[in-house]
Protein backbone atom coordinates (compact mmCIF):
# COMPACT_ATOMS: atom_id res chain seq x y z
CA UNK A 1 0.00 0.00 0.00
CA UNK A 2 1.18 3.59 -0.44
CA UNK A 3 3.77 4.42 2.16
CA UNK A 4 1.90 7.18 3.94
CA UNK A 5 2.84 8.64 7.31
CA UNK A 6 0.80 11.51 8.73
CA UNK A 7 1.51 11.87 12.47
CA UNK A 8 -0.34 14.31 14.70
CA UNK A 9 2.36 16.96 14.36
CA UNK A 10 1.77 17.04 10.61
CA UNK A 11 5.36 16.01 9.76
CA UNK A 12 5.32 13.18 7.24
CA UNK A 13 7.91 10.49 6.84
CA UNK A 14 8.11 7.19 5.02
CA UNK A 15 6.73 3.92 6.30
CA UNK A 16 7.90 1.93 9.30
CA UNK A 17 8.02 -1.78 9.98
CA UNK A 18 5.65 -3.18 12.59
CA UNK A 19 6.62 -6.15 14.74
CA UNK A 20 3.30 -7.98 14.54
CA UNK A 21 2.38 -11.70 14.17
CA UNK A 22 1.13 -12.03 10.59
CA UNK A 23 0.43 -15.75 11.07
CA UNK A 24 -2.76 -14.90 12.98
CA UNK A 25 -4.31 -13.74 9.71
CA UNK A 26 -4.83 -17.40 8.82
CA UNK A 27 -7.70 -17.37 11.33
CA UNK A 28 -9.87 -15.07 9.18
CA UNK A 29 -11.80 -18.13 7.96
CA UNK A 30 -13.39 -18.46 11.38
CA UNK A 31 -14.87 -14.97 10.99
CA UNK A 32 -16.36 -15.92 7.63
CA UNK A 33 -17.97 -19.02 9.14
CA UNK A 34 -19.36 -17.04 12.06
CA UNK A 35 -20.79 -14.44 9.70
CA UNK A 36 -23.05 -17.02 8.04
CA UNK A 37 -24.36 -18.20 11.40
CA UNK A 38 -25.04 -14.69 12.68
CA UNK A 39 -28.56 -13.19 12.61
CA UNK A 40 -26.96 -9.89 11.62
CA UNK A 41 -26.00 -11.32 8.24
CA UNK A 42 -29.65 -12.04 7.50
CA UNK A 43 -30.75 -8.56 8.51
CA UNK A 44 -32.04 -9.35 11.99
CA UNK A 45 -31.39 -6.92 14.82
CA UNK A 46 -29.94 -4.12 12.68
CA UNK A 47 -31.58 -0.91 11.40
CA UNK A 48 -32.79 -1.03 7.82
CA UNK A 49 -31.34 1.17 5.11
CA UNK A 50 -33.05 4.07 3.37
CA UNK A 51 -31.90 3.23 -0.15
CA UNK A 52 -28.79 5.41 0.00
CA UNK A 53 -25.82 4.40 -2.13
CA UNK A 54 -22.89 2.62 -0.50
CA UNK A 55 -19.65 1.97 -2.38
CA UNK A 56 -17.33 -0.77 -1.07
CA UNK A 57 -13.61 -0.45 -1.83
CA UNK A 58 -11.16 -3.38 -1.52
CA UNK A 59 -7.79 -3.36 0.18
CA UNK A 60 -4.20 -3.71 -1.04
CA UNK A 61 -3.82 -6.47 -3.67
CA UNK A 62 -7.55 -7.23 -3.41
CA UNK A 63 -10.46 -6.92 -5.82
CA UNK A 64 -14.17 -6.30 -5.38
CA UNK A 65 -14.72 -10.06 -5.44
CA UNK A 66 -13.81 -10.66 -1.80
CA UNK A 67 -16.24 -7.94 -0.71
CA UNK A 68 -19.19 -9.75 -2.34
CA UNK A 69 -20.50 -10.83 1.09
CA UNK A 70 -20.52 -7.24 2.33
CA UNK A 71 -22.02 -5.96 -0.92
CA UNK A 72 -24.91 -8.44 -0.92
CA UNK A 73 -25.59 -7.85 2.79
CA UNK A 74 -25.83 -4.09 2.27
CA UNK A 75 -28.40 -4.65 -0.48
CA UNK A 76 -30.28 -7.06 1.75
CA UNK A 77 -30.70 -4.56 4.57
CA UNK A 78 -31.92 -1.79 2.29
CA UNK A 79 -29.03 0.09 0.71
CA UNK A 80 -28.11 0.56 -2.94
CA UNK A 81 -24.73 -1.15 -2.97
CA UNK A 82 -22.00 -0.58 -5.54
CA UNK A 83 -18.70 -2.31 -6.12
CA UNK A 84 -15.77 0.08 -6.59
CA UNK A 85 -14.96 -1.09 -10.11
CA UNK A 86 -11.23 -0.49 -9.60
CA UNK A 87 -10.06 -3.99 -10.47
CA UNK A 88 -6.93 -5.13 -8.61
CA UNK A 89 -5.91 -2.63 -5.95
CA UNK A 90 -2.27 -2.55 -6.96
CA UNK A 91 -2.17 0.75 -8.82
CA UNK A 92 -1.47 4.43 -8.17
CA UNK A 93 -4.41 5.48 -5.94
CA UNK A 94 -4.57 8.82 -7.69
CA UNK A 95 -5.19 7.08 -11.02
CA UNK A 96 -7.67 4.66 -9.46
CA UNK A 97 -9.73 7.57 -8.21
CA UNK A 98 -9.51 9.65 -11.39
CA UNK A 99 -10.09 6.85 -13.90
CA UNK A 100 -12.44 4.49 -12.07
CA UNK A 101 -13.78 5.45 -8.66
CA UNK A 102 -14.96 8.88 -9.72
CA UNK A 103 -17.07 7.17 -12.39
CA UNK A 104 -18.58 4.80 -9.82
CA UNK A 105 -19.32 7.72 -7.54
CA UNK A 106 -21.04 9.65 -10.33
CA UNK A 107 -23.20 6.63 -11.11
CA UNK A 108 -24.17 6.23 -7.46
CA UNK A 109 -25.06 9.92 -7.23
CA UNK A 110 -27.19 9.72 -10.39
CA UNK A 111 -29.03 6.60 -9.22
CA UNK A 112 -29.91 7.79 -5.71
CA UNK A 113 -29.75 11.58 -5.96
CA UNK A 114 -28.16 11.90 -2.55
CA UNK A 115 -24.68 11.84 -0.94
CA UNK A 116 -22.93 8.48 -0.98
CA UNK A 117 -21.49 6.34 1.82
CA UNK A 118 -18.02 4.85 1.37
CA UNK A 119 -16.78 1.68 3.08
CA UNK A 120 -13.12 0.82 2.57
CA UNK A 121 -11.13 -2.15 3.83
CA UNK A 122 -7.44 -1.53 4.62
CA UNK A 123 -6.00 0.54 1.73
CA UNK A 124 -9.55 0.88 0.43
CA UNK A 125 -10.39 2.91 3.52
CA UNK A 126 -7.46 5.25 2.91
CA UNK A 127 -8.70 5.78 -0.63
CA UNK A 128 -12.21 6.40 0.71
CA UNK A 129 -10.97 9.12 3.07
CA UNK A 130 -9.06 10.75 0.22
CA UNK A 131 -12.19 10.83 -1.93
CA UNK A 132 -14.13 12.38 0.95
CA UNK A 133 -11.42 15.03 1.24
CA UNK A 134 -11.75 15.83 -2.46
CA UNK A 135 -15.54 15.71 -2.70
CA UNK A 136 -17.02 16.26 0.78
CA UNK A 137 -20.35 17.51 -0.56
CA UNK A 138 -20.91 14.19 -2.35
CA UNK A 139 -20.01 11.96 0.62
CA UNK A 140 -22.37 11.23 3.51
CA UNK A 141 -20.01 9.06 5.56
CA UNK A 142 -16.75 7.13 5.47
CA UNK A 143 -16.28 3.80 7.25
CA UNK A 144 -12.75 2.40 7.35
CA UNK A 145 -11.96 -1.20 8.29
CA UNK A 146 -8.40 -1.73 9.56
CA UNK A 147 -7.20 1.20 7.45
CA UNK A 148 -3.89 2.78 8.57
CA UNK A 149 -4.78 6.26 7.35
CA UNK A 150 -2.58 7.89 9.99
CA UNK A 151 0.57 6.16 8.79
CA UNK A 152 1.75 3.02 7.02
CA UNK A 153 3.23 1.00 9.85
CA UNK A 154 2.94 -2.55 8.58
CA UNK A 155 4.47 -6.01 8.59
CA UNK A 156 7.70 -6.16 6.60
CA UNK A 157 6.22 -8.52 3.99
CA UNK A 158 3.51 -5.95 3.23
CA UNK A 159 6.09 -3.19 2.87
CA UNK A 160 8.12 -5.33 0.47
CA UNK A 161 5.02 -6.03 -1.61
CA UNK A 162 4.19 -2.33 -1.66
CA UNK A 163 7.65 -1.51 -2.98
CA UNK A 164 7.23 -4.04 -5.80
CA UNK A 165 3.91 -2.45 -6.70
CA UNK A 166 5.52 0.99 -6.66
CA UNK A 167 8.24 -0.14 -9.06
CA UNK A 168 5.61 -1.61 -11.39
CA UNK A 169 3.62 1.65 -11.35
CA UNK A 170 6.68 3.69 -12.27
CA UNK A 171 7.62 1.27 -15.08
CA UNK A 172 4.10 1.14 -16.50
CA UNK A 173 3.09 4.79 -16.31
CA UNK A 174 6.40 6.65 -16.50
CA UNK A 175 5.82 10.39 -16.71
CA UNK A 176 2.07 9.93 -16.09
CA UNK A 177 2.83 9.56 -12.38
CA UNK A 178 5.15 11.49 -10.07
CA UNK A 179 8.59 9.98 -9.30
CA UNK A 180 7.61 9.60 -5.64
CA UNK A 181 4.33 7.84 -6.46
CA UNK A 182 3.23 5.29 -3.84
CA UNK A 183 5.29 6.92 -1.10
CA UNK A 184 4.55 9.41 1.65
CA UNK A 185 6.62 12.01 -0.23
CA UNK A 186 4.23 12.17 -3.19
CA UNK A 187 2.43 15.47 -3.81
CA UNK A 188 -0.51 14.10 -5.80
CA UNK A 189 -4.16 14.91 -5.16
CA UNK A 190 -4.62 11.57 -3.39
CA UNK A 191 -2.20 12.45 -0.59
CA UNK A 192 -3.11 16.11 -0.53
CA UNK A 193 -6.77 15.21 0.03
CA UNK A 194 -5.85 12.64 2.67
CA UNK A 195 -4.21 15.38 4.73
CA UNK A 196 -7.36 17.50 4.82
CA UNK A 197 -9.59 17.50 7.86
CA UNK A 198 -12.95 16.06 6.91
CA UNK A 199 -15.91 18.38 7.55
CA UNK A 200 -18.46 17.50 10.22
CA UNK A 201 -20.98 16.76 7.46
CA UNK A 202 -19.02 13.58 6.62
CA UNK A 203 -19.62 11.04 9.38
CA UNK A 204 -16.41 9.14 10.18
CA UNK A 205 -16.13 5.62 11.53
CA UNK A 206 -12.88 3.72 12.05
CA UNK A 207 -13.05 0.02 12.93
CA UNK A 208 -9.87 -1.66 14.10
CA UNK A 209 -8.60 -4.80 15.83
CA UNK A 210 -5.70 -5.08 18.23
CA UNK A 211 -5.06 -8.56 16.79
CA UNK A 212 -4.20 -7.07 13.40
CA UNK A 213 -1.38 -9.04 11.78
CA UNK A 214 -0.93 -6.75 8.77
CA UNK A 215 -0.76 -3.15 10.06
CA UNK A 216 -0.28 -1.45 13.41
CA UNK A 217 -3.80 -0.94 14.73
CA UNK A 218 -2.85 2.31 16.47
CA UNK A 219 -2.65 4.02 13.07
CA UNK A 220 -6.17 2.91 12.13
CA UNK A 221 -7.99 5.25 14.53
CA UNK A 222 -9.27 8.79 14.30
CA UNK A 223 -8.44 9.29 18.01
CA UNK A 224 -12.06 10.32 18.56
CA UNK A 225 -13.95 8.14 21.02
CA UNK A 226 -17.24 8.62 19.19
CA UNK A 227 -15.76 7.46 15.87
CA UNK A 228 -13.38 4.61 16.77
CA UNK A 229 -14.66 1.06 17.31
CA UNK A 230 -12.54 -1.88 18.43
CA UNK A 231 -13.55 -5.43 17.52
CA UNK A 232 -11.96 -8.82 18.04
CA UNK A 233 -10.71 -10.36 14.82
CA UNK A 234 -8.05 -10.34 12.13
CA UNK A 235 -7.13 -7.67 9.60
CA UNK A 236 -8.41 -9.69 6.64
CA UNK A 237 -11.40 -10.96 8.61
CA UNK A 238 -12.86 -7.52 9.29
CA UNK A 239 -14.46 -7.77 5.85
CA UNK A 240 -16.45 -10.78 7.13
CA UNK A 241 -16.79 -10.05 10.83
CA UNK A 242 -20.40 -10.03 12.16
CA UNK A 243 -19.51 -7.49 14.86
CA UNK A 244 -18.20 -5.19 12.11
CA UNK A 245 -21.40 -5.63 10.11
CA UNK A 246 -23.44 -4.60 13.15
CA UNK A 247 -21.33 -1.47 13.57
CA UNK A 248 -21.67 -0.66 9.86
CA UNK A 249 -25.46 -0.98 9.93
CA UNK A 250 -25.77 1.26 12.97
CA UNK A 251 -23.30 3.85 11.73
CA UNK A 252 -24.96 4.08 8.32
CA UNK A 253 -28.30 4.61 10.04
CA UNK A 254 -26.66 7.13 12.35
CA UNK A 255 -25.29 9.08 9.38
CA UNK A 256 -28.78 9.24 7.92
CA UNK A 257 -30.55 10.36 11.10
CA UNK A 258 -27.82 12.04 13.14
CA UNK A 259 -28.98 10.02 16.15
CA UNK A 260 -25.86 8.77 17.91
CA UNK A 261 -28.01 6.74 20.30
CA UNK A 262 -28.18 4.03 17.63
CA UNK A 263 -24.44 3.37 17.82
CA UNK A 264 -23.47 0.27 19.85
CA UNK A 265 -20.96 0.95 22.60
Amino acid sequence: MPLVMVPRNGIRKDSAEADIPIWKEALFGAELLLLHTSPVYYGFGVPKGNGSAVIVIPGFLGTDLYLAQLHSWLSRIGYTAFFSGIGLNAECPNLLIERRLDQTLETALDVTGRPVHLIGHSLGGIIARSIAGQRPNDIASVITLASPFRGTVAHRSILRAAELVRQHIIEEHGAAVLPSCYTGRCTCDFLDSLRRKLPSSVRQTAVYTKHDGIVDWRYCRTERSDSDFEVSGTHVGLAFNPAVYSIIANRLADAATGDSSQVPK
